[in-house]
């Protein structure tokens, strides 16, 4: 009778732990951050098409297209695997790489607005949409990761759930962080009177 109110118990306290939240919570961000990978690679695949496109309209704009194919070089040379997201070290450098891309790509679309032969070529166009739509998804699968993993770790923080967190050596997930927060903190300046400031 004793054993049996001792496995009641047990059972009782194993059912309220939280241990089952936190492997689906963790399996959900994996799979998020996956999802973070496959629209980086959909943008890797589509740089280059974008940079042989535009390189036969704009040679003499070689620096930044050379600068578009280092940043994806750069971008390529990290080893992604899924305990990239649980490496702070490790996505901060993934996230630097991409930082990297994504300045080199509005730089390249900056010559796109200055050169209207280029804009006007259907290809172009056809490319340029298509790369909208990769960063807006890149935007929306990183938010899914972001809420993914405020999720994991709230249930990860919160009583009672943290002790078994605590037990199994479960620890909580970094997150994206943003490179450089105050200058981002101000609105761009746009200015259509052609003066330089």
């Amino acid at each position: 009778m004793k054993r049996l109110f001792i496995s009641g118990i047990l059972a009782l306290f194993l059912t309220g732990c939280g241990y089952n939240a936190l492997q689906a919570q963790d399996e959900t961000v994996a799979a998020a951050w996956s999802e973070v990978l496959n629209q980086y690679q959909r943008r890797a695949d589509l740089v280059p098409n974008l940079v042989n496109v535009v390189k036969g309209y704009a040679a003499h704009e070689e620096k930044v297209l050379l600068g578009v194919t280092e940043a994806r070089a750069k971008v390529g040379s990290i080893q992604v695997t899924p305990e990239l997201a649980n490496d702070p070290a490790a996505l901060k450098r993934f996230q630097e790489a991409q930082a990297g891309m994504g300045s080199a790509l509005s730089r390249l679309m900056a010559i796109s607005e200055k050169y209207p032969d280029l804009k006007a070529n259907e290809n172009f166009r056809d490319l340029s949409a298509q790369l909208e739509g990769t960063e807006n998804r890149i935007t929306v699968a990183r938010n899914r990761y972001i809420q993914d993993v405020k999720a994991f770790n709230t249930t990860a923080r919160t009583f009672p759930t943290n002790l078994t967190a605590k037990i199994f050596g479960i620890e909580v997930k970094p997150n994206f962080s943003v490179e450089n927060e105050k200058a981002i903190s101000s609105a761009p300046t746009v200015d259509f009177s052609g003066e330089k400031k």
